[in-house]
């Protein structure tokens, strides 16, 4: 199951279409989907997780908890919406296509991908393009 939690200004008014999509993307990895949180929150938010769970003191746009077994993806993603927000501008696309960039970062990381090395961050940007593009594409 897929849910989403907001404690930012951003709201996904469509989220039927966001879960179709999540759920699409995931067995499209040869996974099945457990239970995926998305949480929507600011910058300061993040912070306060990425300081207590991984002591790093730098604004993130996402931190992920994993907690797939076997092959079920399930874990709890935390974006920071500031952080997509900021990034649409600076990368000049809409907001909701960052936002769908970074979901889908997100679950690729559930599913076993990195982005730590140069052929790594390569790797995942061509999946989450990849993934970007079945958002709206029907089933």
């Amino acid at each position: 199951m897929i849910e989403f939690h907001f404690k930012s200004d951003l709201l996904i008014d469509n989220k039927s279409e966001y879960t179709d999509w999540i759920n699409r993307v995931i067995l499209s990895e040869g996974f099945m989907v457990g239970q995926i949180d998305y949480i929507f929150c600011t910058d300061e938010y993040l912070l306060e997780l990425n300081q207590e769970y991984l002591n790093h003191d730098t604004f993130t746009d996402i931190i992920t908890f994993d907690y797939t077994e076997g092959k079920t993806i399930s874990g709890d993603i935390f974006i920071s919406t500031d952080r997509v927000k900021e990034n649409a501008e600076e990368f000049k696309v809409d907001v909701f296509e960052e936002l769908r960039r970074v979901m889908s970062h997100g679950v690729l990381h559930l599913a076993g991908y990195g982005d730590k090395g140069e052929m790594e961050s390569k790797q995942m940007r061509i999946k989450e393009d990849e993934k970007i593009k079945m958002f709206h594409v029907e089933p």
